[in-house]
């Protein structure tokens, strides 16, 4: 990469800053009609850039890699875009362009291949898609993945990616993430059981759509969700419905998975049995499993008393840090949260949780062009 790239690059970073700082949505809400958050124009720019922010990128912003399925890219596979890349060979951020199209692939990044920016035209428009789950034979959670980043500085923007197995699969994980300092914007990330797999190291998710059933996010990470929805779907008959399943094992261990400013809502097919099917925020995996919700919208079909146990023969309920802060909507009554939760906390403590303190936000965030919010919103 250039300098003059390397220079237009840091613009773009400090545009994007700037203009979702003056368009940034406020906090959503259950009754909002929109799937999604953010769109692209034709031209692959955020709606809101101005035309004079177009015209300075159009000439410089360019992809390393273009993928299509029509055959109007380098590429027709995500797969063979990203092992182009050379990490001894590019030593700045690697931008991969996916076009509009449905991609049937299961992706890894490997841990070698950092700084890759991977962005579609919008999260329904460009799709990363399979349905290979644990009943469908594969042996290990991990390995039903779609998509999987073992890389750090990994960042996706307006990309779906999904796992289709269905409720009566059993674990099928639409994406997995294990690299340090991996961000995504603008995604959706569907599936049903198990559907993110925030595996290790820090994450951060921000204007996202993430749907499932049982522990549909999960791992031993230290992950924060912020301005999200998060949509409870219908799981197979007789089953129930759990958010979050941390499975933090040690005590003094920083990981654990926040939400924050996001929407907790029952899709559509659940809608007309919210109130029967139970739905809890979060189950323990193990034993020192942390979930903590801020100041989020829950809807009314999450159980009162919150929480559920991980088993009736191993309920990792003693020593397990599951919290809440601010949060509104009739599922955020929290007076009969299960008395093992810590419920209500203060706002000191609850700050802990935050972008700046929970994942040093300021020390790589900025670097993303994401929008963030360092610690509450007003």
């Amino acid at each position: 990469m250039n300098r003059n790239l390397v220079f237009v690059s840091t613009i773009f970073v400090c545009l994007v800053v700037v203009a979702l700082s003056n368009h940034q949505n406020e906090k959503i809400t259950t009754e909002e009609a929109s799937p999604h958050l953010l769109e692209v124009d034709y031209g692959r720019y955020p709606t809101w850039f101005s035309l004079s922010n177009r015209k300075l990128l159009k000439t410089e912003m360019k992809p390393n890699s273009i993928v299509a399925k029509d055959g109007s890219g380098e590429f027709t596979t995500v797969t063979d875009a990203i092992n182009s890349y050379s990490s001894k060979k590019n030593r700045h951020r690697f931008i991969i362009y996916v076009k509009a199209g449905i991609y049937n692939e299961y992706i890894t990044i490997d841990k070698d291949k950092t700084n890759i920016l991977l962005y579609g035209d919008g999260p329904t428009k460009t799709i990363i898609t399979g349905s290979k789950s644990l009943n469908g034979g594969v042996n290990k959670t991990m390995n039903t993945a779609t998509f999987t980043n073992l890389a750090k500085d990994f960042i996706a923007k307006s990309i779906t990616f999904e796992n289709t197995a269905g409720h009566e699969a059993g674990p099928s994980v639409a994406l997995q993430v294990e690299g340090d300092r991996s961000a995504f914007f603008d995604c959706g990330i569907y599936g049903y059981q198990d559907t993110l797999y925030a595996h290790k190291q820090r994450q951060f998710y921000r204007n996202c759509e993430i749907s499932g059933t049982i522990d549909f996010i999960f791992g031993h990470s230290t992950t924060l969700i912020q301005n999200s929805k998060i949509i409870v779907r219908k799981p197979s008959p007789g089953h129930s419905n759990v958010v979050v399943a941390d499975g933090t094992k040690q005590k003094n261990a920083l990981t654990g998975i926040v939400l924050q400013n996001c929407s907790i809502m029952p899709d559509v097919e659940l809608l007309p049995d919210r109130l029967t099917v139970k739905t809890y925020l979060a189950r323990p995996w193990r034993s020192f499993s942390r979930a903590i919700f801020i100041n989020n919208v829950i809807g009314d079909f999450i159980q009162p008393d919150g929480y559920s146990v991980w088993a009736p023969n191993e309920t990792n309920t003693a020593h397990c840090y599951f919290a809440e802060f601010g949060n509104t909507g009739p599922g955020a009554n929290t007076q009969a949260r299960a008395k093992w939760s810590k419920g209500v906390i203060s706002k000191d403590e609850a700050a802990k949780f935050t972008a700046e303190n929970w994942l040093q936000a300021s020390t790589w965030l900025p670097a993303t062009g994401i929008p963030f919010s360092p610690e509450f919103e007003s």
